[in-house]
């Protein structure tokens, strides 16, 4: 998936946002505005929005000093997560389909995002998301969904963002755990999910976790380890949590389903869905597994 104009101011935003959490050098935020907006002036547009977001978080981490800028934000929400997941698991627990319920929640966990636009999130805001998951329709199929997961031997969960793996970690729960490896990024990029986010919310104790060998915020399989190439190529279904993933995979020619919540004006046209629909959907490449 390509980018578009529309992406550019977001990136801006998005590095400014950044900075900001680690500094309050007024001169500093000028200076990577500056150098950010010549950097976006140059890109390849061609190119999905999470391979120039990756050369731009590139840039701020150099610029500030800092590795892991949100580093503060994962550990606040995966603590504010995991304090949610006893209700939330007795949520689903105890209702008449539980699995559907996982994965809604899941699915409303996706806007624990520091992606978009540079916007903050607040504790009340995922509240209200959890409070809705049950409310708002679901565009696609989970009962295909389901069938996948069942039929399937290998599969490959990409997970997306800190703070959403705990409400992954539910959805994974009804899932053959002996079938399926997670995979989190290789390096620090916004409140993306590393190995340590996965080891504090106890997933690294439930089943196999690797990293993808890249700092992009999204899959992109040029820039990904040998390793993670192999269990890509080893699985016969493909979970991309979330819209950097959704961005770079929505064109591969794999047995891929995407579950997210649409943040953005160009995803959301991508689905043909509105800005907040939730959606689990087949690649239009997919076929049934078996």
């Amino acid at each position: 998936m390509r980018c578009s104009a529309e992406c550019v101011p977001c990136f801006v935003k998005q590095a400014l946002g950044a900075a900001r959490l680690v500094t309050d050098d007024e001169e500093l935020h000028l200076q990577i505005t500056s150098e950010v907006f010549a950097l976006a002036g140059g890109v390849d547009l061609t190119h999905p929005p999470p391979a120039i977001a990756q050369q731009i978080h590139r840039l701020v981490r150099k610029m500030t000093g800092v590795d892991d800028l949100y580093y503060e934000v994962k550990q606040q929400f995966n603590r504010f997560a995991l304090d949610l997941m006893p209700q939330v698991r007795k949520r689903i627990e105890q209702a008449d389909h539980p699995d559907d319920t996982a994965l809604r929640y899941a699915i409303a966990g996706n806007c624990i995002d520091f992606g978009i636009g540079g916007k903050s999130l607040t504790e009340e805001e995922v509240l209200v998301a959890i409070d809705e998951a049950m409310e708002l329709p679901l565009y696609g199929s989970a009962e295909g969904f389901w069938h996948a997961v069942n039929l399937a031997k290998r599969i490959l969960y990409l997970a997306d963002n800190a703070g959403e793996i705990v409400f992954d970690r539910l959805l994974i729960e009804r899932m053959p755990i002996e079938c399926i490896t997670l995979a989190v990024r290789g390096g620090p990029i916004l409140n993306d999910v590393l190995i340590e986010d996965a080891q504090m919310v106890g997933l690294t104790e439930l089943v196999n976790v690797i990293d993808n060998g890249s700092d992009a915020p999204g899959t992109i399989l040029d820039d990904c380890s040998p390793q993670f190439i192999e269990a890509f190529d080893a699985a016969d279904l493909v979970i991309s949590k979330g819209q950097g993933n959704y961005e770079t995979l929505s064109d591969h020619p794999k047995h891929i389903y995407f579950i997210l919540k649409a943040k953005c004006n160009m995803v959301a046209h991508n689905l043909a869905r509105d800005i907040g629909d939730h959606v689990v959907m087949m690649s239009h490449h997919g076929t049934t597994c078996g």
